[in-house]
């Protein structure tokens, strides 16, 4: 896949754990889990803007585009 998570460098930078960020935003740990270790088939832009609330970022620091070419 083209697009990288880097949800758990973020998390890390701002040392926050899954379940601090998990009650922050509203999601389940599993889910919020999945998004982390980039097994996520998409995102809603609500569930983006909670996060980067949260750990005071942007869209770009979580998600990153590279060429599979």
């Amino acid at each position: 896949m083209a697009i990288i998570v880097n949800l758990d460098v973020v998390m890390a930078k701002r040392k926050i754990s899954l379940n601090e960020l998990s009650e922050k935003v509203d999601l389940t740990l599993s889910n919020l889990s999945i998004l982390k270790t980039g097994k996520a088939k998409a995102i809603r832009f609500t569930t983006l803007d909670a996060i980067c609330r949260a750990l005071d970022c942007q869209p770009g620091d979580i998600l990153e585009f590279t060429d599979d070419e």
